[in-house]
């Protein structure tokens, strides 16, 4: 997926337990850790604020657009026909 969450990074920085975070943001500590693991179709706005908040951080220190890489499309190089 080429989003991906990296939550847990900055909470490491910030030495926040996964605990207080979810207490704080109002989720369960099932809930934060599946959004930490990235394994999680969305999350809403409101719940980023309480994150970024809470962290005192951008939305964008938590997320990060990794492209997919492409397939090698280099052209056949078959000998051409007579």
């Amino acid at each position: 997926m080429p989003i991906v969450v990296q939550l847990d990074v900055m909470m490491a920085r910030r030495k926040v337990r996964s605990r207080d975070l979810a207490e704080h943001v109002g989720i369960t500590e099932a809930n934060m850790s599946l959004l930490k693991q990235g394994k999680v179709k969305g999350v809403r706005f409101e719940t980023l604020e309480k994150i970024c908040e809470y962290l005192q951080c951008q939305p964008g220190d938590l997320l990060a657009h990794v492209p997919e890489k492409l397939p090698d499309s280099t052209p056949d190089q078959s000998p051409a026909a007579p």
